[in-house]
Parts: structure tokens; C-alpha cells; sequence
């Protein structure tokens, strides 16, 4: 994650502070990010799951 560009990383920080959670691919050069804010448990997890998942996107 510290290899993200400084914009991308002041505007996860701002989304963080509004309340909003950033899930972004863990595969390098890989540039999907799914953020979310005020959902159920079982989407969050979905969200997670499908952000995380490299073979998905």
C-alpha cells in the first residue's frame, strides 16, 4: 500500500475520516479499490471478498 501514489493516499485518508472504509487489490500494479460506508456485515465481507480477489476484476 505505500507504493500508492500520495494522491491516493490522502484521498483514502480523507475517506477514512469521513467514515468510509477503501479495500484496495492487494495484486501489484493493480489499481481496483472498492470503498464503502454504512453496510451490513455480510456485504462488507462481499465487498471485501470481490476487492481482494485479483481473478474477479
Amino acid at each position: 500500500m505505500n507504493n500508492l501514489p500520495v494522491t491516493e493516499r490522502v484521498s483514502d485518508t480523507l475517506a477514512l475520516l469521513a467514515g468510509t472504509r477503501t479495500v484496495r487489490c492487494p495484486h501489484s500494479g493493480c489499481r481496483v479499490s472498492v470503498r464503502y460506508r454504512h453496510v451490513a456485515p455480510d456485504e462488507a465481507k462481499r465487498l471485501t471478498d470481490l476487492a481482494t480477489d485479483h481473478t474477479r476484476h
